[in-house]
Protein backbone atom coordinates (compact mmCIF):
# COMPACT_ATOMS: atom_id res chain seq x y z
CA UNK A 1 0.00 0.00 0.00
CA UNK A 2 1.29 3.28 -0.86
CA UNK A 3 1.91 6.09 1.55
CA UNK A 4 0.16 9.12 2.42
CA UNK A 5 0.41 12.37 3.97
CA UNK A 6 -1.56 13.34 7.34
CA UNK A 7 -1.80 16.06 9.50
CA UNK A 8 -2.15 15.18 13.33
CA UNK A 9 -4.05 18.45 14.82
CA UNK A 10 -3.46 18.48 18.62
CA UNK A 11 -2.66 20.14 21.77
CA UNK A 12 -0.76 20.08 25.07
CA UNK A 13 0.34 21.38 28.27
CA UNK A 14 3.64 22.27 27.79
CA UNK A 15 4.18 22.64 31.80
CA UNK A 16 6.03 18.83 32.39
CA UNK A 17 8.03 19.25 28.84
CA UNK A 18 11.02 21.16 27.44
CA UNK A 19 9.45 22.46 24.25
CA UNK A 20 8.11 20.77 21.02
CA UNK A 21 11.75 19.55 19.52
CA UNK A 22 13.67 16.09 20.40
CA UNK A 23 16.70 17.08 22.74
CA UNK A 24 19.05 14.04 23.55
CA UNK A 25 18.89 14.56 27.50
CA UNK A 26 15.36 16.10 28.05
CA UNK A 27 11.59 14.66 27.61
CA UNK A 28 10.05 16.30 24.50
CA UNK A 29 6.51 16.27 22.67
CA UNK A 30 7.59 15.50 20.13
CA UNK A 31 9.37 12.46 21.47
CA UNK A 32 6.05 11.37 23.23
CA UNK A 33 4.20 11.45 19.86
CA UNK A 34 6.71 10.05 17.85
CA UNK A 35 7.00 6.81 19.82
CA UNK A 36 3.33 6.74 20.49
CA UNK A 37 2.85 6.31 16.41
CA UNK A 38 5.82 3.95 16.14
CA UNK A 39 4.10 1.68 18.82
CA UNK A 40 0.83 1.57 16.85
CA UNK A 41 1.92 1.91 13.42
CA UNK A 42 4.38 -0.27 13.78
CA UNK A 43 7.34 1.64 12.44
CA UNK A 44 9.76 4.60 12.68
CA UNK A 45 7.37 7.75 12.47
CA UNK A 46 8.53 11.02 12.13
CA UNK A 47 6.18 14.26 12.81
CA UNK A 48 7.32 17.45 11.17
CA UNK A 49 5.63 20.29 13.30
CA UNK A 50 4.22 23.52 12.58
CA UNK A 51 7.36 25.13 14.44
CA UNK A 52 9.09 24.80 18.16
CA UNK A 53 7.82 25.93 21.39
CA UNK A 54 9.93 26.14 23.87
CA UNK A 55 10.17 24.71 27.43
CA UNK A 56 7.13 25.20 28.94
CA UNK A 57 4.90 27.17 26.69
CA UNK A 58 1.59 25.25 25.94
CA UNK A 59 -0.35 24.60 22.33
CA UNK A 60 -3.90 24.76 22.49
CA UNK A 61 -3.73 23.80 18.50
CA UNK A 62 -0.99 22.64 17.07
CA UNK A 63 0.00 20.65 13.79
CA UNK A 64 2.71 18.35 12.99
CA UNK A 65 2.41 16.04 9.30
CA UNK A 66 3.25 12.48 8.83
CA UNK A 67 3.55 9.55 6.35
CA UNK A 68 1.64 6.38 6.53
CA UNK A 69 -0.54 3.51 4.63
CA UNK A 70 -2.76 3.71 7.38
CA UNK A 71 -6.73 3.81 6.41
CA UNK A 72 -8.37 3.74 10.11
CA UNK A 73 -8.03 7.38 11.03
CA UNK A 74 -10.67 7.17 13.26
CA UNK A 75 -9.18 3.95 15.46
CA UNK A 76 -5.59 5.81 15.20
CA UNK A 77 -7.08 8.59 17.03
CA UNK A 78 -8.48 7.09 19.55
CA UNK A 79 -5.65 4.67 20.11
CA UNK A 80 -3.28 7.53 19.72
CA UNK A 81 -4.86 9.46 22.91
CA UNK A 82 -5.24 5.60 24.87
CA UNK A 83 -1.42 6.06 24.65
CA UNK A 84 -0.51 9.73 25.22
CA UNK A 85 -0.33 11.06 28.40
CA UNK A 86 -2.95 12.97 30.12
CA UNK A 87 -1.51 16.13 28.76
CA UNK A 88 -1.44 15.28 25.32
CA UNK A 89 -4.55 15.03 22.96
CA UNK A 90 -5.01 14.10 19.58
CA UNK A 91 -8.03 16.55 18.21
CA UNK A 92 -8.05 15.38 14.55
CA UNK A 93 -6.49 13.70 11.57
CA UNK A 94 -6.61 14.56 7.94
CA UNK A 95 -5.09 13.64 4.90
CA UNK A 96 -3.43 15.94 2.71
CA UNK A 97 -1.57 16.47 -0.34
CA UNK A 98 1.38 14.67 -0.24
CA UNK A 99 3.53 17.88 -0.46
CA UNK A 100 1.72 19.70 1.99
CA UNK A 101 4.23 20.82 4.94
CA UNK A 102 3.15 21.55 8.66
CA UNK A 103 5.57 24.15 8.89
CA UNK A 104 6.13 25.97 5.35
CA UNK A 105 2.02 25.83 4.22
CA UNK A 106 1.41 27.81 7.02
CA UNK A 107 -0.36 31.09 6.40
CA UNK A 108 -0.23 32.12 10.09
CA UNK A 109 0.10 31.74 14.12
CA UNK A 110 -1.49 32.93 16.67
CA UNK A 111 -0.29 32.78 20.39
CA UNK A 112 -1.90 34.15 23.79
CA UNK A 113 0.16 35.39 26.72
CA UNK A 114 -2.39 35.12 29.90
CA UNK A 115 -1.21 37.57 33.06
CA UNK A 116 -3.56 37.17 36.11
CA UNK A 117 -3.70 39.51 38.85
CA UNK A 118 -4.54 37.59 41.89
CA UNK A 119 -3.57 34.77 43.39
CA UNK A 120 -5.33 31.54 42.11
CA UNK A 121 -4.85 27.39 42.87
CA UNK A 122 -6.85 26.91 39.02
CA UNK A 123 -4.69 28.77 36.47
CA UNK A 124 -1.07 27.82 38.22
CA UNK A 125 1.63 26.82 35.68
CA UNK A 126 -0.62 28.05 32.97
CA UNK A 127 -0.73 32.21 33.28
CA UNK A 128 2.10 34.50 34.78
CA UNK A 129 0.91 36.05 38.32
CA UNK A 130 1.51 40.03 38.17
CA UNK A 131 -0.30 41.72 40.92
CA UNK A 132 0.60 45.18 39.95
CA UNK A 133 -1.73 47.78 38.42
CA UNK A 134 -1.38 48.41 34.83
CA UNK A 135 -2.15 50.87 31.93
CA UNK A 136 -3.89 48.84 29.73
CA UNK A 137 -4.86 51.55 27.29
CA UNK A 138 -0.91 52.98 27.08
CA UNK A 139 -0.09 48.49 26.35
CA UNK A 140 -2.60 48.36 23.78
CA UNK A 141 -1.38 51.94 21.99
CA UNK A 142 2.13 50.36 22.15
CA UNK A 143 1.38 46.95 21.31
CA UNK A 144 -0.08 49.16 17.62
CA UNK A 145 3.24 50.19 16.92
CA UNK A 146 4.47 46.19 16.19
CA UNK A 147 2.12 46.36 13.04
CA UNK A 148 4.13 49.15 11.22
CA UNK A 149 7.40 47.51 11.54
CA UNK A 150 8.79 43.87 9.82
CA UNK A 151 12.27 43.23 11.15
CA UNK A 152 11.61 42.62 14.85
CA UNK A 153 15.96 41.60 15.33
CA UNK A 154 15.10 43.05 18.42
CA UNK A 155 13.09 40.31 20.05
CA UNK A 156 14.70 37.39 19.01
CA UNK A 157 16.51 35.22 21.11
CA UNK A 158 20.39 35.92 20.79
CA UNK A 159 22.59 33.84 18.67
CA UNK A 160 19.44 32.27 16.78
CA UNK A 161 20.45 30.60 13.30
CA UNK A 162 18.03 32.34 11.49
CA UNK A 163 17.95 33.83 7.67
CA UNK A 164 15.99 36.83 8.45
CA UNK A 165 14.22 38.45 11.69
CA UNK A 166 11.07 40.07 9.28
CA UNK A 167 7.85 39.28 10.56
CA UNK A 168 4.49 40.43 9.23
CA UNK A 169 2.25 40.66 12.30
CA UNK A 170 -1.21 41.22 11.67
CA UNK A 171 -2.77 41.73 15.10
CA UNK A 172 -1.19 42.45 18.78
CA UNK A 173 -3.78 43.39 21.33
CA UNK A 174 -4.62 42.67 24.86
CA UNK A 175 -7.71 42.31 26.37
CA UNK A 176 -9.37 41.81 29.92
CA UNK A 177 -9.89 37.94 30.84
CA UNK A 178 -11.95 36.26 34.05
CA UNK A 179 -8.59 36.30 35.87
CA UNK A 180 -6.43 38.65 34.47
CA UNK A 181 -5.06 40.62 30.74
CA UNK A 182 -4.88 37.72 27.86
CA UNK A 183 -2.08 39.11 24.84
CA UNK A 184 -3.13 38.49 21.58
CA UNK A 185 -0.84 38.62 18.76
CA UNK A 186 -0.72 36.79 15.14
CA UNK A 187 1.89 36.66 12.43
CA UNK A 188 2.99 34.94 9.40
CA UNK A 189 6.00 33.72 11.44
CA UNK A 190 7.63 34.51 14.63
CA UNK A 191 11.70 34.34 15.93
CA UNK A 192 12.54 32.63 18.86
CA UNK A 193 11.14 33.99 22.30
CA UNK A 194 9.72 36.90 20.28
CA UNK A 195 6.24 36.47 21.64
CA UNK A 196 7.60 36.62 25.69
CA UNK A 197 9.88 39.76 24.91
CA UNK A 198 7.58 41.30 23.09
CA UNK A 199 5.31 40.91 26.32
CA UNK A 200 7.73 42.15 29.15
CA UNK A 201 8.29 45.70 26.69
CA UNK A 202 4.95 46.06 26.61
CA UNK A 203 4.48 45.31 30.66
CA UNK A 204 7.24 47.56 31.22
CA UNK A 205 4.92 50.57 29.07
CA UNK A 206 1.98 49.13 31.48
CA UNK A 207 4.08 49.41 34.40
CA UNK A 208 5.20 52.99 33.04
CA UNK A 209 8.51 52.14 33.41
CA UNK A 210 9.06 52.91 29.74
CA UNK A 211 6.96 55.49 27.49
CA UNK A 212 5.62 54.35 24.52
CA UNK A 213 8.23 56.27 21.80
CA UNK A 214 10.99 53.64 23.18
CA UNK A 215 8.95 50.49 21.22
CA UNK A 216 9.88 53.08 18.50
CA UNK A 217 13.70 53.04 19.70
CA UNK A 218 13.72 49.35 20.41
CA UNK A 219 12.29 48.13 17.32
CA UNK A 220 14.92 49.89 15.23
CA UNK A 221 17.70 49.43 17.40
CA UNK A 222 18.01 45.77 16.27
CA UNK A 223 19.39 45.48 19.80
CA UNK A 224 17.52 42.26 22.06
CA UNK A 225 19.49 43.81 25.32
CA UNK A 226 17.09 47.32 24.96
CA UNK A 227 14.16 44.58 25.02
CA UNK A 228 14.88 44.01 28.45
CA UNK A 229 13.41 41.02 30.06
CA UNK A 230 11.31 38.08 28.91
CA UNK A 231 8.36 36.62 30.66
CA UNK A 232 8.00 33.43 32.06
CA UNK A 233 7.12 30.50 29.69
CA UNK A 234 3.91 29.23 31.54
CA UNK A 235 1.52 32.08 30.20
CA UNK A 236 2.42 31.33 26.71
CA UNK A 237 -0.01 29.35 24.40
CA UNK A 238 -0.02 28.60 20.63
CA UNK A 239 -3.95 28.64 19.86
CA UNK A 240 -3.95 28.66 15.83
CA UNK A 241 -2.45 28.37 12.67
CA UNK A 242 -4.08 29.07 9.51
CA UNK A 243 -3.81 26.72 6.56
CA UNK A 244 -4.68 27.18 2.71
CA UNK A 245 -7.70 24.92 2.61
CA UNK A 246 -6.57 23.92 -0.55
CA UNK A 247 -3.73 21.43 1.00
CA UNK A 248 -6.13 19.18 2.30
CA UNK A 249 -7.95 15.95 0.85
CA UNK A 250 -10.99 15.57 2.98
CA UNK A 251 -12.06 16.58 5.75
CA UNK A 252 -10.59 13.60 7.99
CA UNK A 253 -11.86 12.15 11.75
CA UNK A 254 -11.84 14.34 14.45
CA UNK A 255 -11.84 13.00 18.34
CA UNK A 256 -15.15 14.56 18.79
Amino acid sequence: MNSKRFFLEFSYAGTAYHGWQRQPNALSVQEVMEEALALLLKQQTPLTAAGRTDTGVHAKQMFAHFDADTTDLEQLIFRLNQFLPNDIAVIRIREVKPRAHARFDALSRTYEYHLNNFKSPFVQGMSYGLYQPLDVEQMNKAASILLEYEDFECFSKAHTDVKTFLCTISKAVWEKSETGLVFTITANRFLRNMVRAIVGTLIEIGLDKKNIQEVHTVIESKNRSLARYSVPAEGLFLTHIEYPNSIYLEHGKSQR
